[in-house]
């Protein structure tokens, strides 16, 4: 048996060159931005995203096995853009598709979370899609969200938020004063 007669793993792999920083943007809408004018082919916006990850620092990079290449993102690099609903009550599962039409379960593998935004302003619902790469919901799925609010979820009761794939998701942070969910 020859040294090939196994794939190659990324523990033997070289890292990928730097190429710098493109001129690349994802703006807060979802919008794909290059050299300031709209990317307009979404099979493009998908082949890119399809590579994107997030370093531990924070960082956004276009990255393939032989080089990567650091881009801007104004908030998350996703939109959440519809919500389809199955089932009810505890049971129900929250199914989430975004601006480049990846779907995922709400669930506790991605979890729906408030978080203040990169403005600092209000808390702003997200889902995670992919390790480090989150969903900005549109503002028309999380008030759909919102009529699905029940309150329980602490030992209380009193928190408002939604059940999915069994699990209960806040939609409000328990240190956070009322009415200062902002989209």
């Amino acid at each position: 048996m020859g040294t090939n007669a196994f794939p190659l793993t990324d523990r033997g792999a070289p890292s990928p060159a730097v190429c710098g920083d493109i001129d690349l943007r994802i703006a807060a809408d979802g919008t794909w931005y290059y050299h300031g004018s709209p990317i307009g082919r979404k099979e493009l916006v998908k082949l890119f995203a399809s590579v994107l990850t997030r370093d531990a620092d924070g960082s956004f990079w276009l990255k393939t096995p032989v080089e990567k290449a650091r881009i801007r993102v104004d908030d998350a690099p996703f939109l959440g853009v519809e919500l389809a609903r199955e089932g009810g009550g505890t049971e129900q599962i929250l199914r989430l598709r975004t601006n480049i039409d990846e779907w995922v379960t709400i669930s506790p593998a991605h979890p729906l979370r408030m978080a203040r935004g990169p403005e600092m302003g209000g808390l702003k619902p997200y889902v995670a899609i992919r390790p480090g790469l989150d969903a900005l919901l549109a503002r028309p799925v999380y008030y759909e969200l919102a009529g699905l609010a029940a309150s329980g979820g602490d030992s209380r009761g009193s928190a408002m938020g939604v059940w999915s794939a069994g699990a209960f998701f806040a939609l409000e942070s328990p240190d956070s004063p009322p009415n200062r969910v902002s989209i």
